[in-house]
């Protein structure tokens, strides 16, 4: 058998006892107490220095979240959505999204609790995107919130995000931020930097239904220009 066989052979084993532990996992007690179990997981894996054991618990425990009940598992993801570990956090946000897909309150109650303490994690900077994913119910009365944080890269995460799921319904909410004078390093944009006003003023730019031109005879059905939500 040549290296490269031996390397699958090893690999095809390890899927199959990872499978079978998360079977034994969730086989193993009340869905609740398995959720504080890996509420608890994590908490335990933070403690330690950053590495490949920290990472690889926390990307695990990330996937564990997605599928149990309750507060914990949300707050956990919440948790490691803060590492600095790119993997973890990835995973986590996937696993986040399918929960508000799923529980779409439980995941705004605990955002909200963050918000109500300033939270300045790197959460808080992902979550208007997470957010924005959902389209059911409407994830712009949340974003929206983010605009009234104290931390302005915050606040830039919120208004680009609010900008890209393209609801006019967000204006309002963004027109009182259009003579904020804070700045913010925006790598894609020539000189590295910007002011929040400038960013909102693009972003009421980009949503604002266009002016109703005035009328030179019927119009087709339907051909309001208005700009409408993604289907």
């Amino acid at each position: 058998m040549t290296d490269t066989a031996q390397i699958f052979e090893r690999l095809y084993a390890a899927e199959r006892a990872l499978r079978e532990s998360e079977e034994q996992f969730f086989a193993s007690g009340d869905p609740d107490a398995l959720a504080r179990a890996v509420h608890g997981a994590v908490e335990e894996a933070r403690k330690l220095e950053p590495g490949d054991e920290r990472s690889v618990r926390l990307y695990r425990l990330a996937m564990l979240c997605s599928e149990l009940p309750g507060p914990e598992p949300i707050d956990a993801l919440l948790s490691i959505l803060d590492e600095d570990d790119l993997s973890a956090r990835a995973e986590a946000g996937e696993s986040l999204l399918e929960l508000a897909y799923e529980r779409y309150k439980e995941v705004a109650a605990a955002v909200e609790a963050r918000l109500a303490k300033n939270h300045e994690g790197p959460s808080m900077e992902e979550l208007p995107f997470i957010l924005t994913e959902v389209f059911d119910p409407d994830p712009v009365p949340l974003v929206g919130r983010f605009l009234a944080h104290p931390r302005a890269d915050i606040v830039a995460a919120a208004i680009e995000a609010l900008a890209t799921y393209g609801d006019p319904a967000a204006v309002q909410k963004l027109r009182p931020l259009m003579r904020d004078t804070r700045t913010v390093m925006v790598p894609d944009l020539e000189g590295g930097e910007a002011t929040i006003g400038e960013l909102a003023g693009e972003a009421v730019a980009s949503l604002a239904p266009e002016p109703r031109q005035p009328s030179r005879g019927p119009s087709p059905r339907g051909a309001s220009g208005r700009k409408g939500r993604p289907s």
